[in-house]
This record gives structure tokens, C-alpha cells and sequence, in this order.
């Protein structure tokens, strides 16, 4: 086969590769960007078919009323105080279980770990009643240590961070016990540094689960002053017999928000974890 053929046939599959990314990337962005430029448009103009990308007379009261009929500062603490204790919480416990199960040799560590790997394939769904049954025994149901305490520390983050610092060199770490640092000292500057891929990974996928977070919210707040976003957007904008788009668009566009800034934030740390892991 000559050159030329060789070339040609490459030429061909990297256009058809561009075509499929580029389709991909606009069936995943496209949702976004006409969520974002109908939370501009009046409710007659969102529900017109067929549908319009730009607004043709562009309006702020979508904005203006999300934020008149909703208490937003008070929902919108409830939801950050939330978000940004169960990543802490994640980051700390997850990474310090995941380094005990990666290189600290105690009895039980290989049954330890199945239950962790166990409690992954158990559906979340299935554990909101017992849950819920457990926080109102112990007084924590309309509280926002409630919405906190269950999720502090997930079996994926256990496992995630079991995974990358198990490919860590245990000459490293034989090297700072050699100079006398205790376990704990060893944990804090030597692994923990040597995560922010994964730790900013864990933070990322956290983040987001806990900003999103609707059905544990929903269940476990009961007044008002408890409830996150998302649970006072669906429940204001979501009526009995109506749905006010509107509202629910501008509010979407708001919730994204933070996680957008925690994802540009973080994405460098994210890219190299996903691509480090890839060569392990």
C-alpha cells in the first residue's frame, strides 16, 4: 500500500473523528446554552413550538422574580454549607481511609475493603428509608447536620483514593518512617500532596452530587428554612397544575453556577487525574 493511501486513509479517519466530537460536543452543550438563553425569554416564548434559541425580546424579570418569590440568600447558604462540608468532609475521610486500606497492613483490611466495594453496587435509593429512620432517632431530621452527616464519607472516595495511592512507591514512604515520622505526619506531607489529582477529582464529583442533591434534602428538611436550591426551585416553580419555566430556567442557569466555577477551578487537577490514572 503506498504512502499516499496511508496518508489519505488517516486524513479521513481524523475528519470522521472531529465530526463525531463535534456532534458529541453539541448534543452535550446544546442543553445548556438554550437553558441559558431561554432563562432570558418570557414564558409565551419558552413553551412556542417550534422552539427559538435567541430571545426575541430579551427580559431580566425571570431573575428579578426568582429572586422576589424565593427566600434566595437563605437557601442558597443551606445548599453552599452543605455542598462545601460534605467535599471537606469527603477529601479528609476518604483519603485517610483510602491510605489505611492502600498501606497500612492491619487484620481484616481485604474484608474491609469488600464491604467498601460491596456498599458501591448497593443503589442509594434502597437506603433512604433506614437512613431517614436513623436521623430521626437521633434527632438530626430537619437539621442541616441531617443533610451533612449521611454523605461525609462515601465507599467511591474510599475507593477512589485506595486506588491512586496504592500505585504510590512504598519506598517513599518507608524513607520519611526511616526519618522518624510518625504515620500520621506521613499521611499529611507526604500523601496527601501527592493526591491533589485525585483529591481534586473526589472534590469535583462530590461538589456535584451534594449541590444536586434533591430526594435526601427533600426527605430530611421539612420547614422552609432548611431547604437547599434545588429543593425550593422544584417545589416554587413545580406547581400542582402548572409549571412556571420560567422561573425554573433562570433558577437552573443559578444553580449551575457554582459548580461551573468549581469545575474551571479545579480542571487542571482533573485532566491530569483522569489522564495519570490512564497510564497506571
Amino acid at each position: 500500500m503506498s504512502s499516499d493511501r496511508i496518508r489519505s486513509r488517516d486524513v479521513v479517519a481524523r475528519v470522521v473523528l472531529h465530526v463525531l466530537l463535534g456532534l458529541g460536543l453539541v448534543a452535550m452543550v446544546g442543553p445548556f446554552v438554550w437553558m441559558l438563553l431561554s432563562s432570558f425569554k418570557g414564558e409565551g416564548e419558552i413553551r412556542r413550538v417550534p422552539m427559538t434559541w435567541l430571545p426575541e425580546d430579551v427580559t431580566f424579570a425571570n431573575y428579578g422574580d426568582l429572586f422576589e418569590r424565593l427566600d434566595f440568600p437563605t437557601y442558597f447558604t443551606n445548599s453552599a454549607v452543605v455542598a462545601v462540608v460534605t467535599t471537606v468532609g469527603n477529601l479528609l475521610f476518604c483519603s485517610a481511609a483510602g491510605y489505611a486500606l492502600a498501606k497500612l497492613p492491619f487484620p481484616g483490611k481485604r474484608v474491609l475493603f469488600g464491604m467498601v466495594l460491596g456498599t458501591i453496587m448497593v443503589p442509594s435509593i434502597v437506603t433512604i428509608v433506614p437512613l431517614f429512620v436513623l436521623s430521626s432517632n437521633l434527632g438530626l431530621v430537619n437539621t442541616l447536620a441531617g443533610l451533612i452527616l449521611p454523605f461525609l464519607a462515601q465507599a467511591f472516595g474510599v475507593f477512589l483514593m485506595r486506588q491512586f495511592i496504592f500505585s504510590i512507591p512504598n519506598d517513599l514512604l518507608e524513607a520519611a518512617r526511616i526519618d522518624g515520622a510518625s504515620e500520621l505526619r506521613i499521611y499529611w506531607q507526604v500523601v496527601l500532596p501527592l493526591c491533589k489529582p485525585a483529591l481534586a477529582t473526589l472534590g469535583i464529583l462530590t461538589f456535584l452530587a451534594s449541590w444536586n442533591n434533591f430526594l435526601w434534602p427533600l426527605v430530611a428538611a421539612s420547614t422552609e428554612d432548611k431547604y437547599t436550591l434545588p429543593v425550593a426551585l422544584a417545589l416554587y416553580a413545580i406547581g400542582q397544575n402548572r409549571t412556571d419555566y420560567d422561573l425554573l430556567l433562570a433558577g437552573s442557569v443559578v444553580v449551575v453556577l457554582p459548580v461551573l466555577v468549581v469545575f474551571v477551578l479545579l480542571q487542571r487537577h482533573f485532566v491530569r487525574g483522569i489522564a495519570t490514572t490512564g497510564l497506571k
